[in-house]
């Protein structure tokens, strides 16, 4: 069975469980990381001390996006994680592209979520959310021109954005508006896993 290291509140986490929940794919979830710690077993397996990382018979890999990767070729039948190289290289730079953005959103989540009130630096929001509104206008763009990052059908290319995404409609900020957005996100709460592991309070 497939074991997934990780807290369901890490971003990274989450992306990795929807994943599994698409594929259907018998898995366990092992709690790692913020207050659970990390012991010497599991830094043996990623000593990096960061998660997810999983586990897959004798087959250790952490860094969530090799991992979404990871499994999709070896489970999806193609379905998520399609096309030609150049089609398969269009959905994977949003992939990568997630990771600047993570970055850009980091200051709003920490302060909003991760601090109590009297020990957030407001300013550091307000940038933060300046810099992902930003961003968010060059997905808008895409989301323009495709249904999906991925292309014309869902695939792996959607799944970062995917989760952090979420975030950015939870987190309680005044957000410009960006309607291709806002219905590919709609139509993510239509995928199997991602409301009942994305979208769940953010903590």
């Amino acid at each position: 069975m497939l074991k997934i290291w990780g807290r369901l509140n890490s971003h990274n986490v989450k992306k990795v469980v929807w994943l599994a929940e698409e594929l259907a794919l018998p898995y366990e979830r092992i709690d790692v990381g913020g207050a659970f710690g990390m012991d010497a077993a599991y830094l043996a397996k990623n000593p990096n001390r960061l998660i997810p990382t999983i586990e897959d018979g004798d087959f250790v890999l952490w860094e969530s996006n090799a991992i979404l990767r990871y499994l999709a070729d070896t489970h999806a039948d193609g379905g998520l994680w399609r096309g030609s190289p150049r089609e398969r290289a269009l959905a994977d730079r949003w992939m990568d592209w997630q990771f600047l953005y993570g970055e850009a959103q980091r200051h709003a989540f920490v302060n909003l979520v991760r601090k109590a009130p009297g020990e957030r630096d407001m300013a550091a929001v307000e940038r933060s959310v300046a810099a992902c509104a930003k961003m968010l206008a060059v997905l808008e763009d895409a989301l323009g021109r495709s249904p999906w990052l991925s292309g014309q059908q869902f695939g792996i290319g959607d799944m970062p954005m995917g989760v952090f995404i979420h975030t950015w409609f939870a987190l309680p900020i005044e957000r410009p508006e960006f309607p291709h957005i806002a219905d590919w996100y709609r139509r993510l709460q239509e995928r199997r896993g991602y409301a009942s592991h994305v979208m769940i309070p953010l903590s």
